[in-house]
């Protein structure tokens, strides 16, 4: 384990049973009480994307917390991407499965360019599900997924085996 990891690991909350009994969740809010740490953080991904892509999106929500913060980084436009309705329209959508029912995300129509290289940033990796629902949205505009971010990757969930399909260039800061 890098110094980096350790000092994330060092702060990521581990707390029993939530949202509901039997889940470990893992906390990673108090990582944004140390400025320092979060500037390392951004620096590392930023020197894993920078040249390498025109765009970043972030995940709603707190793919946005890093997201915009890699993106100023490297000079890239930052575009969210946002749970349905919450953009003002016109906006392009791409409906996906969860476990019970479906969700949709959505971004603005014309943030996105054909033929731009993409950064999906999103803090915690867990099924893929929303990751891969973002990198179909990518391509729907034209785009092409070039790399994924995540601060923390949940492994037992396998979410990493449904992203190579876009893009085998995936940064994680930690594994649990």
């Amino acid at each position: 384990m890098t110094d980096l990891q350790k000092e994330i690991d060092k702060y990521i909350e581990r707390v029993p049973d939530f949202p509901q009994k039997g889940i470990p969740y893992k906390d990673i809010s108090p990582i944004f009480l140390h400025p320092e740490l979060c500037t390392k953080i951004i620096d590392e991904f930023a020197s894993f994307s920078r040249g390498k892509v025109d765009a970043v999106c972030g995940i709603e929500s707190r793919g946005f917390l890093f997201g915009i913060q890699i993106a100023r980084a490297i000079g890239v436009p930052f575009i969210l991407i946002r749970k349905a309705g919450k953009l003002p329209p016109p906006v392009i959508s791409k409906e996906y499965a969860l476990e019970y029912g479906t969700a949709k995300i959505e971004l603005r129509e014309g943030h996105l360019k054909a033929g731009q290289r993409v950064l999906v940033h999103d803090d915690v990796l867990a099924t893929g599900g929303t990751s891969v629902a973002c990198a179909e949205l990518i391509e729907k505009c034209g785009a092409k997924v070039e790399q994924f971010s995540f601060l923390v990757n949940l492994s037992s969930l396998n979410g990493v085996d449904l992203l190579k399909k876009y893009t085998s260039d995936i940064q994680i800061l930690l594994e649990f």
